[in-house]
């Protein structure tokens, strides 16, 4: 069984290594990182050329319409 060149000896050495490395408790978020990272890829290597016109003028819109926060006039009465 051969996965990307490497043998069965190879994956299981690769495995223990990183499980030394971060430890058992960090392996499942490792994982977790790794497998959104190659999917956020994916997407955006498929979605490379079809961007949406309306996207970025619709964004920037949202910014200039939020309200823009009150400066507090205080006075100090003695």
């Amino acid at each position: 069984m051969k996965v990307f060149g490497l043998g069965l000896p190879e994956l299981i050495l690769i495995l223990v290594v990183a499980l030394l490395i971060f430890g058992p408790k960090n392996l499942p978020k490792l994982g977790s990182a790794l497998g959104k990272t190659v999917k956020n890829v994916r997407d955006g290597l498929e979605g490379k050329g079809e961007l949406e016109e309306g996207t970025v003028e619709e964004e920037e819109e949202e910014v200039e319409e939020a309200p823009k926060p009150k400066a507090k006039a205080t006075t100090k009465k003695k």
